[in-house]
């Protein structure tokens, strides 16, 4: 009887010990996977000329653990610039993306667009997105493909609705190149794109950061059939909605996911990162 007391006891210090949170490690970097590699959970899609949520010819599906924008089912492209947008809003973060680009660019797509896909991010939220309107208010991390021949960089930034600024002063034109070398054929690329709310913002592949910029804010133009009473001109850019692009050639991501770099940054709590940037401490427990 006592040999059996003590295994119970053992046993239920084991199951006790087993159940207890884990030791919080303040460097350990806990990404989150936007994209789960099974289905579209989390993300919703708006299309130019269809209403908030209904996918046009299947432009977005998952298939083979692959997010996939497709043009399969399209007669032409006709203008039907679509955006899938995750469903957190966040302000100081790195979101990172695997892409390639496959296939052949659906009839009808514009010559710019050709293996050109983006990361949209600080977007404004896409149920206040006019049903004609091609890109949401954002700031836009553009891939690119390269062809067989000559230098075409990824990672570039363009503006739809926004305004950004380097070196103090504001960037004249709707895109601007980053130093990135040329990726061609359907070879995956990793890039990582670190928002510091308007502040800052950095480009980077393989480590390298290829392009910097700051003081983001709504204004310009290049985006089309808005509401005007979301484009407040002149408003810093501080946070929004992260989504993807289908601009008419199809692409793949495999991964998809970011690292929030907003948090509790007491070193007291037991959910304290020490490479959080952003304080908010309503999150520390």
């Amino acid at each position: 009887m006592v040999r059996t007391a003590l295994y119970r006891g053992v046993a239920m210090l084991i199951l006790a010990s087993a159940t207890l949170p884990a030791q919080n490690d303040p460097a350990r970097k806990e990404w989150v996977q936007m994209f789960n590699g099974k289905n579209l959970d989390g993300w919703v899609m708006k299309i130019k000329g269809y209403p908030l949520g209904e996918n046009f010819g299947n432009t977005f599906r998952v298939e083979n653990g692959v997010l996939k924008v497709s043009y399969d089912q399209y007669p032409e492209f006709n203008d039907r610039f679509g955006h899938i947008f995750y469903k957190t809003k966040f302000s100081h973060y790195i979101v990172a993306a695997e892409y390639r680009f496959v296939g052949e660019q659906v009839k009808g797509g514009a010559g710019w667009a050709l293996r050109n896909n983006g990361i949209m991010f600080h977007c404004q939220a896409p149920e206040t997105m006019g049903k004609d309107q091609d890109f949401p208010i954002s700031v836009e991390a553009q891939l690119l493909g390269a062809g067989p021949t000559g230098e075409r960089t990824t990672l570039n930034v363009c503006t739809p609705g926004t305004e950004i600024f380097r070196n103090g002063e504001m960037v004249k034109g709707h895109c601007l190149n980053s130093t990135s070398q040329s990726y061609r054929g359907d070879q995956w690329v990793r890039v990582e794109v670190e928002v510091h709310g308007s502040e800052r913002v950095r480009h980077i592949i393989d480590g390298k950061t290829v392009l910097e910029y700051g003081n983001l804010q709504i204004g310009g133009g290049n985006v089309s059939n808005f509401d005007p009473a979301v484009k407040k001109d002149g408003t810093a850019l501080a946070e929004g909605y992260i989504a993807l692009q289908a601009e008419s050639h199809p692409t793949e991501f495999r991964k998809v996911e970011i690292l929030n770099l907003s948090g509790c940054m007491n070193p007291k709590a037991a959910n304290y990162k020490s490479y959080y940037v952003h304080r908010d401490d309503s999150q520390c427990r």
